[in-house]
């Protein structure tokens, strides 16, 4: 079967609806019902409860509390890089931005100003960069990363469809994180902006920041922005602390400028498909 093919009934599903489900059903407290719905979902994905902070399924009162549970100190430590991967996950793809265009799978590339919400001079600062694509399965850790130090600059959130983001949908739906709800997080760094766009998908209950919290409830037709670059108190997040995560699992995308004097060179044993894990080195700047 192809995956455009295998792709077509999501384009049919009530994808809004399921997901607002999802958020209804992991939000509450219900007690048996939770650990039950924990303690089946651990089994059928192999989630290691070994790394969480708290191991006990039984403890946490929600799905949502389990589903974004710390880890253990000292479970991800830092690589000595220039860039860290930020999540556990698996790798989408990476490489360079062609002028203007990301690779998503064989046959597709989406814009950068399609990606950042249409803003057309941010997406120019990308050109000739370069990308990576991290995708966080259901049995993940769910929470996201600095890859390097920053200063956030500004939030955009800007509403679309809920495409499934699996490898299988990112091979079958053109322009996917293009088109998918996201928040995209723009960085000042000591080597130039970055971007981290966190992409939703179906029953991705909510995405949350750590300076804002949920950014996407309610969901709104219309592209929302804040800044930060004159904030009283600026935000600045170090390398490896946490800036975001995910109540369901789902993809991040990064887009880092062209640097003609030292080029970022990704971390060669990277191939997509592969896993990752927070923390490893992702990328150097040669």
């Amino acid at each position: 079967m192809s995956d455009r093919f295998a792709v077509l009934p999501q384009y049919l599903l009530p994808k809004q609806a399921l997901t607002s489900f999802a958020g209804f059903v992991a939000s509450p407290r219900r007690g048996w019902i939770t650990t039950e719905i924990i303690r089946r979902f651990v089994a059928k994905y192999g989630v290691n409860m070994d790394e969480a902070l708290d191991s006990d399924i039984a403890s946490y009162a929600s799905f949502n509390d389990f589903f974004t549970r710390a880890l253990k100190p000292g479970a991800r430590p830092l690589a000595r890089a220039d860039l860290i991967c930020p999540v556990d996950g698996a790798i989408s793809q990476f490489g360079a931005i062609e002028h203007d265009q990301i690779f998503q799978a064989k046959g597709h590339h989406y814009s950068t100003t399609a990606l950042v919400g249409g803003d057309a001079a941010l997406a120019t600062q990308f050109q000739d960069g370069s990308f990576a694509t991290l995708y966080l399965s259901p049995k993940d850790y769910h929470r996201i990363h600095m890859p390097a130090d920053g200063r956030l600059l500004r939030m955009i959130h800007v509403p679309g469809d809920l495409f499934s983001v699996n490898p299988t949908t990112a091979r079958g739906v053109p322009g996917l994180f293009a088109r998918n709800e996201r928040v995209v997080c723009v960085f000042a760094s000591a080597r130039g902006p970055f971007v981290l766009v966190l992409v939703g998908a179906t029953i991705v209950g909510s995405m949350a920041t750590v300076w804002h919290g949920v950014v996407n409830a309610p969901r709104v037709a219309d592209v929302r922005e804040w800044h930060y670059a004159d904030a009283a108190v600026p935000v600045h997040l170090k390398q490896g602390e946490e800036m975001g995560r995910f109540m369901l699992g789902s993809t991040v995308v990064m887009l880092f400028p062209r640097s003609p004097t030292a080029p970022l060179q990704f971390n060669p044993a990277w191939a997509p498909g592969q896993s990752i894990r927070l923390g490893e080195a992702m990328a150097t700047y040669g």
